[in-house]
């Protein structure tokens, strides 16, 4: 039996027709860039985050980047990002002149350590990147609090938790403005690059809007220097059709979830899964275990036709790309990619798939013991 980590002609084949048409449509009326795709799909996801503006834009790194940007941080400040993250997170900040300061992530949660968040801040912090990572929300309740009374923005990072929820409040409705990728293979996914910007801000909707587009709002009119970042219109019309099954699909990888839940819990002791607070509604873009075997593991699940992922195989801080940084390899900082393992999670799989990858973790275990 095969069991695909991800499997997106499955999920395309279910909803063809709609799918289809929609490219149709864009077509049809030339909406390539811009236009109505654009406009309804703006407002669906501004109305499925309960926040009042959407603003699409090319991918989630340029969300990130535009975002900083429109906040219009002091010169030479510090932004502070959670250690394991893809690097897009961090390197939007060094990218947009800004200097990055890492600090730990929470172990159960996998999402910033607020104990360690506050032991970072300082007259330098001008922002805070809160990564809502896997598809755990963030405390975010704890983050406003130490941010608000210090002046310090926070930018929510969604870019792995569409549909997650703090206290029954959407991730990206909570900070000051939250970012979005549409990347393919994200539980909502575009047919190539996209992203988009979320805010209550009218001024920050404005100003992420200018900068996505050359600063101009009418076609010649251009207020400020700005960037290309825009969201073609077939991006839109096939994140407009999915949209629609996001909250079944989060559903069923909740429902796998819970299957590798009560197998972890009742078989296995030397193998960490993911926890999801009391707080939280987990999404489940990933399912990432932890343990010390995670290498013979990875090879044993391969051998038995199961494919799996690690997200992610090094710290922010220990990446070559940092190698300048004074945080580089610093000790303190999480340093756990050697045993991350993420198991397969999507609608696309079925209860025997599930049960197939439970029973080759048994037999991993069991020889493992013996």
């Amino acid at each position: 039996m095969e069991v695909k980590f991800l499997d997106l002609q499955n999920q395309y084949y279910k909803i063809k027709d709609e799918i289809d048409g929609a490219i149709k449509n864009v077509i049809e009326t030339s909406s390539f860039i811009g236009g109505e795709p654009v406009k309804l799909f703006e407002k669906k996801f501004a109305d499925y985050n309960n926040v009042k503006y959407c603003v699409a834009v090319a991918n989630g790194t340029d969300a990130l980047e535009i975002a900083i940007e429109a906040l219009n941080l002091e010169k030479n400040t510090e932004i502070i990002v959670p250690a394991n993250s893809f690097i897009a997170s961090s390197e939007a900040v060094t990218r947009s002149g800004y200097k990055v300061t890492f600090c730990k992530y929470n172990n159960e949660t996998n999402t910033i350590d607020i104990g360690d968040l506050e032991t970072r801040l300082s007259e330098k912090t001008s922002a805070i990147i809160a990564v809502h990572l896997y598809g755990h929300p963030c405390e975010m309740d704890a983050i406003m609090d130490l941010a608000k009374p210090r002046g310090i923005k926070v930018i929510e990072d969604c870019a792995q938790a569409h549909g997650a929820l703090y206290r029954n409040k959407k991730v990206g409705s909570i900070g000051d403005i939250a970012c979005f990728s549409f990347y393919p293979g994200k539980n909502l996914g575009a047919y190539g690059d996209a992203g988009c910007i979320l805010t209550n801000s009218k001024d920050l909707e404005r100003n992420s809007r200018l900068i996505s587009n050359h600063g101009r709002i009418d076609k010649y009119d251009h207020i400020i220097e700005g960037r290309n970042s825009r969201m073609d219109g077939i991006q839109a019309a096939v994140l407009g059709v999915k949209l629609k099954y996001l909250d079944n699909w989060i559903e069923r990888r909740r429902e796998i979830a819970k299957k590798y839940d009560s197998y972890f819990t009742n078989s296995v002791d030397k193998i960490i899964h993911p926890l999801e607070s009391e707080w939280a509604k987990h999404v489940y873009h990933l399912y990432v275990i932890k343990t010390d075997q995670r290498d013979s593991l990875k090879l044993h699940l391969e051998s038995n036709n199961i494919q799996c992922g690690i997200h992610y195989p090094s710290s922010l801080p220990s990446l070559k790309a940092y190698k300048d940084h004074k945080q580089y390899k610093m000790m303190g900082i999480n340093e756990e990619g050697g045993n991350l393992l993420s198991l397969p999670i999507g609608e696309h799989l079925s209860d025997e798939q599930i049960d197939h990858v439970t029973q080759a973790l048994d037999s991993f275990t069991q020889a493992a013991l013996n």
